[in-house]
């Protein structure tokens, strides 16, 4: 991380062992010298977006658990995240609330029996709608990063879509490529 920006590597967050009991989003902007905080701002089940819905490969129309959240790098807003689960993981858990979740979500859907094993993420640039100009605190014609992470288990299902938007100029993606 810069003065002005973060470094984020994607793989931390897939790691339910991670972070010595906190979130990786804190343990992250803390190895850096910040303070990485976040802001639940509505859960529960919702009809699953269109693009959601195709991810979890099920039909339109058909409902999912759901987290929005704002996440914050020394108290500043730089990312606005929602993460969707399969109702059949999520119905009944922390994942369905607001309340913070104790060594993060990814520990509590390992507790679950769900294990991310994969993440494919795409990543895009695009200018952003009002609410989210808003919540960023984004000038009129600053774009931002969109990222859309699926997590898989190692049966392939899909458990987990992140839908991300970030303010570019805070910010660095950093991805770590193993082959073999």
């Amino acid at each position: 991380m810069g003065d002005s920006g973060r470094v984020s590597t994607s793989a931390r967050y897939l790691d339910p062992s991670g972070a010595g009991g906190g979130d990786a989003w804190g343990a992250e902007a803390a190895a850096a010298g910040r303070r990485g905080s976040q802001r639940v701002v509505e859960a529960g089940e919702v009809v699953a977006p269109q693009p959601v819905a195709d991810l979890f490969g099920i039909a339109h129309g058909q409902r999912v658990i759901a987290r929005r959240r704002v996440m914050y790098l020394d108290g500043e807003p730089c990312e606005l995240t929602d993460t969707y689960y399969p109702v059949e993981i999520a119905r009944g858990t922390g994942l369905a609330g607001v309340s913070r979740i104790r060594g993060g979500a990814v520990r509590l859907l390992a507790e679950l029996g769900h294990v991310g094993v994969r993440a494919r993420e795409d990543v895009t640039a695009r200018m952003p709608t009002g609410s989210e100009r808003a919540g960023l605190a984004l000038e009129a014609g600053q774009p931002v990063l969109e990222l859309t992470r699926l997590t898989l288990d190692d049966g392939d299902r899909a458990i987990q879509v992140d839908v991300m938007v970030m303010v570019p100029r805070r910010g660095q993606l950093r991805y770590e490529i193993g082959i073999g």
